[in-house]
């Protein structure tokens, strides 16, 4: 007699429960794929449908609009990220430089490996046409974003590290370079012989610079 089919454990899911479960993270990366791809005004519903394997009307019950879809592309592609950036930067005890050669190199890796990279870019691309979006992402980004880096730069004025410098601006200046980076490498790469962006290499240099500027010199004073 043939043996029976293991029987799932008890507390195991059923099949179409966890597919129901999984959805939304299915239809996110479709959308990030075509969005990537298409760009947000040109980007069709039925195509991200098609490639997360379900239904229009399926993606309709998670995402109402294609604003909405793309608002969760970016919590799922950048927030974590983000999150786990700012968790950094506020625990951390001692010298600020490190931490922030840390959030650098972390973006760095990103920006070279992950489909995130291309966020930016459509946003820019797309701010015109649809400031709803330009603002969502100012909001839960950039907002966040720099307000973390400026923390961290009047820490360490406040504690004699850095050298005083405007803070609003040194915090676009250090943004700049990583911005650069992803907007290059999801538009240029690979372009006429392009080669593509060595993005670590970059922001090493980057490093590099902002340890001349921000760090007082052995013996300089305080004003």
């Amino acid at each position: 007699m043939p043996d029976r089919l293991p029987r799932p454990e008890p507390d195991a899911p059923p099949r179409w429960r966890r597919r129901k479960d999984d959805r939304p993270q299915e239809i996110v990366a479709a959308a990030m794929d075509v969005f990537a791809e298409r760009g947000f005004a040109a980007a069709r519903l039925e195509e991200v449908a098609a490639r997360a394997g379900v239904s229009k009307g399926t993606l309709y019950l998670y995402f109402p609009s294609k604003d909405e879809l793309f608002k969760a592309v970016i919590r799922a592609a950048i927030l974590p990220n983000l999150e786990q950036a700012e968790a950094m930067a506020a625990t951390a005890v001692g010298p600020c430089f490190p931490v922030l050669e840390r959030l650098l190199r972390m973006v760095a890796h990103l920006v070279a490996t992950t489909r995130a990279a291309t966020i930016p870019r459509l946003v820019i691309a797309e701010a015109g046409n649809f400031p709803d979006l330009a603002a969502f992402y100012h909001r839960e980004v950039i907002r966040r974003g720099f307000g973390m880096l400026a923390s961290l730069l009047q820490r360490g004025i406040a504690s004699g590290e850095f050298r005083p410098v405007a803070v609003d601006h040194t915090v676009r200046l250090i943004v700049a370079p990583l911005l650069m980076s992803a907007v290059w490498r999801t538009s240029f790469d690979g372009l006429d012989g392009e080669p593509p962006l060595d993005v670590p290499a970059l922001v090493e240099t980057h490093i590099d610079s902002l340890r001349r500027v921000l760090l007082r010199d052995a013996g300089e004073t305080t004003p």
